[in-house]
């Protein structure tokens, strides 16, 4: 499609293994080579352009495979999962700006439709390409930043918004939808994973009795909260002891695990390996890699 091998290059020569932050206000680059390798991440609300190779992503209990000229847009806070299935993988996103998005659907011509969901795949439209081609061309030109960024965004946010993920992102812009009350709750689990969850404290956040509320996080997450809750746990205990491995237990502990036991079980379960081994094999791993750590 037009101007994906456009951006395939551009992210080549602005990015570097894994995430580059960019001076364009929510915009990031990606670029990931080894195949061999799973990342778990959680996504804030984010639209996810794919513009080289390929990936197999599960995000919110959904099981994606995702290539050039896919998007992904995310309306909450979801772990995720991903291994590159085409290398190399390079994918460009952009945070959705949730002011911008409440602004634009107080226009006369944006779309009214409801339904909403918690995360969405399509493939682009050329509209779309053209306005993510231009934000992204901007890291040519550091110049015009400031000037152009912020008017090329709000065409990219009115380009979803009259998309297949539409609705969806209009929900998450309107303070009253059921999307933007779950919301709330995930924001809450997100900042406070390490605390006992209850219900009732998430149900009134979300403005809900404790049944929708139930529901209404389930659509939107394809997880209980507690299920949420552990997840969040269990990718930040990771990214700490990959991060500086040691000490288990205390890592264990500070993300919420009482006991060292249910912490390395349930560790085990989602990563394959109990949290020791993990990290022996992932710095195992990265010490065999040609140009790891430099």
């Amino acid at each position: 499609m037009e101007h994906l091998h456009e951006l395939h290059a551009l992210v080549a020569r602005h990015g570097r293994e894994g995430p580059t932050e960019t001076p364009v206000k929510g915009l990031t680059l990606y670029l990931e080579t080894d195949p061999d390798v799973v990342a778990y991440v959680v996504h804030r609300p984010v639209l996810a352009l794919i513009v080289g190779g390929g990936k197999r992503t599960v995000l919110g209990g959904r099981v994606f495979d995702i290539g050039p000229g896919d998007y992904v847009a995310v309306s909450v806070d979801l772990p995720a999962a991903g291994q590159v299935t085409g290398a190399p993988y390079s994918a460009v996103t952009l945070d959705l700006d949730l002011g911008m998005i409440a602004e634009l659907i107080s226009e006369p011509m944006a779309p009214t439709w409801g339904a909403a969901a918690g995360v969405e795949m399509n493939k682009a439209g050329p509209d779309l390409l053209d306005a993510m081609f231009r934000l992204v061309s901007l890291l040519e030109r550091p110049q015009d930043v400031a000037v152009l960024a912020p008017m090329i965004r709000r065409e990219v946010f009115w380009r979803i918004l009259q998309s297949p993920c539409g609705a969806m992102v209009r929900q998450i812009a309107l303070a009253d939808s059921r999307l933007s009350r779950v919301g709330r709750a995930v924001t809450w689990l997100r900042t406070n994973f390490a605390e006992p969850v209850r219900i009732e404290h998430l149900a009134n956040l979300a403005g809900m009795s404790p049944a929708s509320f139930h529901r209404h996080f389930r659509a939107a997450t394809a997880m209980s909260p507690v299920q949420y809750q552990k997840r969040i746990r269990l990718q930040t205990a990771r990214a700490r002891l990959l991060a500086q491995p040691g000490d288990v237990a205390g890592v264990g502990f500070s993300v919420g695990y009482g006991s060292p036991s249910q912490f390395s079980r349930e560790y085990a379960r989602l990563f394959g390996a109990p949290p020791a081994r993990d990290v022996a094999n992932f710095l195992e791993a990265r010490a065999a890699t040609p140009g790891a750590g430099n």
